[in-house]
């Protein structure tokens, strides 16, 4: 009997251990959901999902848990970081063939945001349209402007097909997919088509094969040191402007070269509510952090404003 007491206690056990397990695996499964959420980071972009921002999103966070907030205007960018300054932004400011976003330059200096980091994209164009559809049943193709723009060429071979301008380029294959448009396609990345189901016609339709866009990752400066470690940085973007002297913007540079720094981007934009004085965007480069921040101080006084959007490690090619 006393074998018997022993083999049912240890029965016992065992079946309370086993309706155990799935209490604890409940717990620990809650706990790394939280623990997930807390590590995730969340991105605001302008457009939709799949445009070219939610791709550099997931290009520059690779392997890393986020979560995108889209934005239909780069205001409402800075304006999710400002309410919430947990929230990274992602904003294009140049690309090599449309030129610089000159507005943007003016929120981010404007914003109070840092910039601590860039990613440079390939910016290659598709056209898709729904599985039903074909060039023999198109009319339509819609599109951001600029994406229109850049592939020129390849719409003056189809003049049956009318271009029209939408706000984004994912934007507009996620309408056609969702309202089940026919007769119309899309300018996206294969990206975006593959995402809203729709059907990639051609791929490769830019007129030049070297487009890239720049994309500046912002934050609020608290947040700064989180996301950039300050010893790896290499560039800096700055905002100054100048007297109405001659010469005055020849001594910044002068100073900046004798500190070995790089000018990689130089552009100039009107200082509002101050006739003929104008505001530098510079971006600079430098492999000593030290030199790089004496010649910010050298330059100080020559110059009415300065100030630093942030310093950053450099993007590869």
């Amino acid at each position: 009997s006393g074998k018997l007491r022993v083999n049912f206690n240890l029965g016992y056990k065992i079946l309370e251990i086993i309706e155990t397990v799935p209490l604890l695996l409940s717990r620990t499964v809650f706990r790394n959901i939280r623990q997930d959420k807390r590590n995730m980071k969340r991105i605001a972009i302008q457009g939709e999902l799949g445009s070219f921002h939610d791709i550099t999103a997931h290009q520059y966070f690779e392997g890393e848990q986020i979560e995108i907030i889209c934005c239909a205007t780069f205001e409402e960018v800075f304006e999710n970081i400002k309410r919430d300054p947990t929230v990274i932004g992602i904003c294009a400011i140049e690309n090599t063939i449309a030129g610089s976003l000159l507005h943007n330059y003016e929120l981010l200096r404007q914003s109070g945001t840092t910039v601590v980091g860039e990613h440079k994209l390939h910016i290659e164009h598709s056209i898709c349209c729904l599985p039903e559809d074909d060039w023999s049943t198109l009319q339509e193709v819609h599109s951001h402007p600029v994406a229109l723009m850049q592939c020129g060429k390849f719409l003056a071979n189809h003049p049956d097909l009318k271009a029209v301008e939408a706000e984004d380029t994912a934007g507009s294959a996620a309408y056609i997919a969702q309202h089940k448009v026919r007769g119309w396609a899309a300018i996206c990345s294969s990206y975006a088509a593959h995402m809203y189901g729709m059907k990639v016609l051609k791929e490769g339709i830019h007129d030049n094969p070297h487009n890239y866009t720049r994309f500046l990752v912002v934050c609020n400066p608290q947040k700064a040191a989180l996301l950039r470690p300050i010893e790896k940085a290499n560039k800096a973007s700055i905002v100054f402007s100048l007297p109405h002297e001659k010469g005055s913007l020849s001594k910044v540079l002068t100073i900046l070269s004798f500190y070995d720094i790089n000018l990689t981007k130089i552009q100039s934009l009107p200082n509002i509510g101050h006739e003929w004085e104008y505001l530098f965007y510079v971006d600079l480069t430098f492999d000593n952090l030290t030199r790089y921040r004496q010649s910010i101080d050298a330059i100080t006084p020559l110059v009415k404003k300065i100030m630093v959007l942030g310093e950053y490690e450099e993007s590869e090619e």
